[in-house]
């Protein structure tokens, strides 16, 4: 089995998270992506932050990390970490951002990668070192982000849409199995 291995950041300030609004499917997230060889989670999650939103993070502790199913063949592990701003000034990268802002906890938007809300929630909550797991399998699987994306750009739909149809419901296919750290944090809005 594969493994697909990334880090995310909540980077939080007096009680606001921030968030990107993805330019691939038009949905708020985390900043985060994919841990490079030679770099640890803590390493890549700093280097995201920075690339995706222009801001210098000094990170405060792990939230958790959880593994779910994805669209992809393996098992997708996510380690999430809290941080705060340091420097730098808030510049999204055009090529992966499309928006950035910060979010109080009853703010979140509906437009949400459905697998960060718990983590979002946990992060607010000031969670620290949880393990969790999604169980289920997304409404559709895709080969490879190549077909993904020719999927999306074939459909007909909006970026918007097409995650929600084919990625999305995975909110309403999928339940945490497992919470260690967690328990009473609610994963709907």
């Amino acid at each position: 089995m594969t493994l697909n291995v990334g880090a995310a950041v909540a980077v939080l300030d007096g009680g606001r998270v921030l968030l990107t609004k993805r330019e691939d499917f038009e949905v708020w997230c985390l900043p985060g992506g994919g841990i490079e060889p030679d770099e640890s989670p803590a390493q890549a999650a700093v280097r995201e932050v920075r690339e995706e939103t222009g801001l210098e993070v000094e990170l405060t502790h792990l939230v958790g990390t959880h593994t779910r199913a994805s669209w992809q063949p393996g098992l997708i592990c996510l380690h999430i970490y809290a941080a705060r701003a340091t420097g730098g000034a808030l510049r999204p990268d055009p090529h992966e951002v499309l928006e950035a802002r910060f979010f109080g906890a009853d703010e979140l938007p509906a437009e949400l990668f459905w697998h960060h809300v718990l983590p979002i929630r946990a992060a607010l909550a000031g969670v620290a070192g949880a393990a969790w797991r999604y169980a289920g399998t997304p409404p559709r699987r895709f080969d490879s982000r190549a077909q993904l994306y020719a999927d999306r750009d074939g459909s007909g739909l909006s970026r918007a849409a097409f995650y929600e149809r084919y990625l999305g419901g995975a909110d309403r296919a999928l339940e945490v199995v497992d919470a260690p750290g967690v328990s009473g944090i609610s994963t709907s809005g």
